[in-house]
């Protein structure tokens, strides 16, 4: 507007002479130079927010060369900003050995090794540990490449929505994703719904990183969001399908966000259901999983999940709810040393468990007959309103098939016993808070 202002002072005559007088004699004031026409919107930005600043930043390089492998159109916009660093496991050499936070417009490029984009912006080395840090980038990002909508990715590790104790911090400065190694710092489960109330709201939201995929983790975001896709699993690398998602995605830009999470999922569960990719799960004892899910059915679960827990309280069948602990698909958050039979493990799939509470349960209770609908409502909830697309593909290292892992974990207490040491900030989160989960945890835990 200032640039438009300016532009029709400047091409505007001067009010003196002749010109003064047609004005006083009623003619028309002469027009405004017209505003210079804007491009019109594009149908989607891409933003993928990568902290390679950690023993992951080869794949950071390698997922970025990835999506020049489709690039950018007139219709769908990819911009990255990506961090890496130097000295720390795994670090490489590999374009140039610079270390840092930048910002690049993904163009399409055929060569794998050297990322040939554009580059917008050289950050210096900001900690991307900081949530400001993401929302920075989401603001900057919708500005500079508006659209009609929005996909915003965050790209690191993940766990879920315990927040790890890190030396010499509180236990409110603990974090649960983007794991930036060399301040320390990543960003926590609490601290995600803040990154969109300062960006704004995005169409779809994916989580690149291992177990985000957590009734938790979305409930903090579900007003940032329509769409959220992420995993309850372990995400192995090579990660997620980006060749063929992008491609879809710029073959049919007037897709919604939901079509967009179908896609997502859809191409994921093809990357994986390939041979070399089944060999690689079966060779490391996981299976896995990736779902899209609706953001605003997340009050909804939450209603459900506590109608629900407080039925199976009352009919008071704990022997079944033993069982249920013990035969619920539950996630890698250990390994075969420290947690061999995978019990210690307390992220379970939320459907499966409460599917096997109810085959397990006595029929005879008093309270059987309700708690069982109540499962079944909320499951068809689950399976009919919430998920929108789930793909869960093998084995895990226990044997459990992973066709019963339906679309979203919960917290769900295991056998006794440490695996990571974690603050507890449980009651903090607002799932907890609104759901009442927490007393349904401690009262598993005397399930046994």
């Amino acid at each position: 507007m200032l640039l438009s202002l300016l532009a029709s002072l400047l091409l505007a005559p001067a009010f003196a002479g002749p010109a003064l007088d047609s004005l006083s004699l009623g003619a028309p004031a002469p027009a405004a130079a017209p505003e210079p026409a804007r491009p019109p919107l594009r149908e989607w930005t891409v933003l993928v927010y990568m902290n390679g600043k950690s023993n992951i930043e080869p794949f950071a390089l390698g997922d970025l060369n990835r999506f020049e492998t489709v690039g950018s159109s007139e219709k769908v916009a990819i911009v990255a900003e990506i961090g890496r660093s130097k000295g720390l496991d795994n670090d490489t050499t590999a374009d140039g050995d610079w270390a840092g936070v930048r910002r690049y417009y993904v163009t399409k490029d055929a060569d794998l090794e050297h990322i040939a984009s554009p580059l917008l912006a050289d950050l210096g080395n900001p900690d991307m540990g900081d949530w400001r840090q993401a929302a920075a980038f989401l603001k900057w990002g919708k500005a500079a490449y508006p659209a009609k909508k929005y996909v915003f990715v965050i790209w690191d590790h993940g766990w879920g929505w315990l927040d790890p104790v890190k030396p010499g911090q509180g236990p409110d400065e603990g974090k649960s994703i983007s794991h930036d190694f060399v301040t320390g710092n990543y960003i926590g489960t609490r601290q995600m719904g803040s990154i969109f109330k300062e960006a704004g709201k995005v169409d779809m939201y994916v989580s690149m990183a291992c177990f985000m995929q957590m009734a938790e983790v979305a409930y903090e975001i579900k007003d940032g969001a329509d769409v959220i896709v992420g995993a309850e699993e372990v995400i192995q690398l090579p990660g997620l399908n980006w060749e063929s998602f992008l491609a879809l995605l710029k073959a049919d830009p007037s897709a919604g966000a939901e079509k967009a999470g179908v896609f997502m999922v859809d191409t994921f569960k093809e990357m994986y259901s390939r041979p070399d990719m089944l060999e690689l799960l079966a060779q490391g004892g996981y299976g896995t999983q990736l779902s899209a899910i609706r953001g605003a059915k997340m009050r909804g679960l939450a209603a459900k999940i506590k109608n629900w827990y407080t039925l199976a309280m009352a009919a008071g069948d704990r022997a079944a709810l033993a069982r249920a602990k013990t035969e619920v698909v539950r996630f890698e958050i250990g390994d075969p040393a420290t947690d061999p039979d995978k019990q210690i493990a307390f992220y379970g799939d939320l459907s499966h468990f409460v599917d096997l509470a109810a085959s397990h349960a006595d029929r005879s209770r008093p309270g059987y007959a309700a708690a069982r609908a109540a499962g079944e409502r909320l499951n068809k909830f689950i399976a009919d309103e919430l998920v929108i697309k789930n793909a869960s593909i093998g084995r895990d290292r226990t044997g459990k098939d992973f066709s019963a892992v339906k679309g979203l974990a919960i917290n769900i207490p295991g056998r006794p016993g440490t695996l990571i040491e974690y603050y507890p900030t449980y009651e903090k989160l607002l799932f907890a808070q609104d759901s009442g989960w927490g007393v349904f945890t401690k009262y598993l835990e005397a399930s046994n």
